[in-house]
């Protein structure tokens, strides 16, 4: 997709980052942001991005190098975790034993706590055992249901914090452009945001 100037990206990141607080990282969703578009958010100062494919992330890579901290925030397959582990600083979207084997990156813990079959996620009561399979998770995500009303998406994002607490996990990734605020005010450390920067 085009990109906004990287002027407004620029006033609008510094927006979500006064609404976020002290201590929370914005990580920018590039999803839909061709190879050419990431240079408007290296002009607008981005710090942090989240890639969803590890084609993508390769490729950006190639081209962007250490503009960025790149996060893997989409589905992990473990195919495709030497990729991952060679770019990124984090994964937000740990879900399987078999990528967890293969990973040697920090990464996030994916907690499907509606129980969406569409989604992907470990289960609330599997969370304890399958922290036992990997030694470098430093936290929590998830992804409530699609809503249009932010506010729903609170409980979700309450209890993936209580769930934090009880296992003594200090990072909480919560909140797309959609419900960020509300994240933010339930504990979020990391904030996944992308149309709101750079969307029309």
């Amino acid at each position: 997709m085009s990109v906004l100037p990287a002027a407004e990206i620029a006033e609008r990141l510094a927006r979500v980052r006064e609404d976020a607080g002290e201590g929370v990282t914005v990580v920018v969703a590039t999803k839909y942001v061709d190879a050419d578009g990431m240079a408007a958010l290296v002009a607008a100062g981005v710090e942090v991005v989240g890639e969803n494919r590890a084609q993508d992330l390769e490729a950006k890579h190639a081209r962007y190098g250490d503009a960025f901290r790149w996060h893997f925030i989409g589905h992990l397959q473990s195919n495709k975790v030497k990729v991952v582990n060679r770019i990124c600083e984090l994964v937000h979207s740990l879900d399987s034993d078999s990528a967890a084997r293969r990973l040697s990156v920090p990464a996030l813990v994916e907690v499907n706590l509606a129980g969406e079959a569409s989604k992907s996620g470990v289960a609330p009561e599997e969370l304890p055992a399958f922290l036992r399979l990997y030694g470098q998770v430093r936290g929590l995500m998830t992804m409530p249901p699609a809503t249009g009303d932010p506010e729903a998406s609170r409980p979700y994002f309450r209890r993936l914090a209580e769930l934090a607490r009880e296992h003594e996990l200090p990072e909480l990734s919560m909140g797309t452009s959609q419900d960020y605020l509300v994240a933010a005010e339930e504990g979020a450390t990391l904030l996944r945001v992308g149309s709101v920067l750079y969307g029309e």
